[in-house]
């Protein structure tokens, strides 16, 4: 089992009561910042087509292998 932490860069979600949130697990942070190749390249602007290699994620649903989000919940008034 891998544990992965992610960073929401200090900001901060407020959902309310019933509410349900979506999970989207990506490899890269296009468009808002580049594409990634899945493999080193020193400059991604140099980055051959030959450099992209296509990405697997997987999401378990298995009670043996699940898959979970964990997030804080804050008790405070809001």
């Amino acid at each position: 089992m891998l544990e992965y932490v992610v960073d929401l860069h200090s900001q901060d979600y407020r959902f309310l009561k019933g509410h349900r949130i979506m999970v989207q697990v990506q490899s890269t942070w296009f468009p808002i910042i580049d594409r990634n190749p899945q493999t080193f390249v020193p400059n991604i602007f140099m980055a051959q087509p030959r450099d992209f290699r296509p990405a697997t994620h997987r999401i378990y649903r298995s009670a043996a292998r699940a898959s979970y989000v964990e997030l804080p919940v804050w008790q405070g008034a809001p």
